[in-house]
């Protein structure tokens, strides 16, 4: 590990620590060299799964890029960092939870969307703003009527009654 501070090869961890979602392994190291802090994050290496672009293109899914949709989307609404890490975990195994690691982008697009639904209105109607491309008030409009239309139950789950 080099130092972010003085390029340095040499460190000694001083403290290892699982993160709360057990996702991660957080560990503080100290430069043998400058004796500067820094922290470190360790995280599991998957094979990522592809994604099929509406251009038929293929790429690597990216968390990222999923985190940067979902923070633009919900810009200056009482969505928390953490409810949308959440967010971003439950649409990445739901996208990937069949047999297959390759997914279409479309089908984490509507996830997102229905997961959007669920969280936050405003968001909901941005991201689908971007997502379904609109080009007019109409369509604009078309989404919002669609929110306030009930979103069906997954399969599987009962209705009470």
């Amino acid at each position: 590990m080099r130092c972010p501070f003085c390029d340095g090869k040499e460190d000694r961890v001083l403290d290892s620590r699982e993160t709360k979602e057990g996702g991660e392994i957080r560990r503080r190291r100290q430069c043998l060299k400058c004796k500067e802090r820094f922290t470190t994050y360790e995280r599991i290496e998957k094979e990522m799964p592809q994604i099929r672009k509406k251009d038929g293109r293929w790429e690597p899914f990216d968390r990222e890029k999923l985190m940067g949709g979902l923070l633009k989307a919900c810009q200056k609404r009482p969505v928390n960092r953490a409810a949308l890490e959440k967010l971003a975990d439950d649409i990445e195994k739901e996208a990937f939870s069949k047999d297959s690691r390759d997914v279409t982008s479309t089908r984490i697009g509507e996830i997102v969307m229905r997961r959007l639904h669920d969280l936050d209105e405003v968001a909901y109607v941005r991201f689908a703003s971007v997502y379904r491309q609109f080009r007019d008030v109409s369509q604009f409009m078309d989404a919002v009527q669609q929110f306030l239309k009930p979103v069906p139950e997954k399969p599987g789950k009962e209705q009470k009654k």
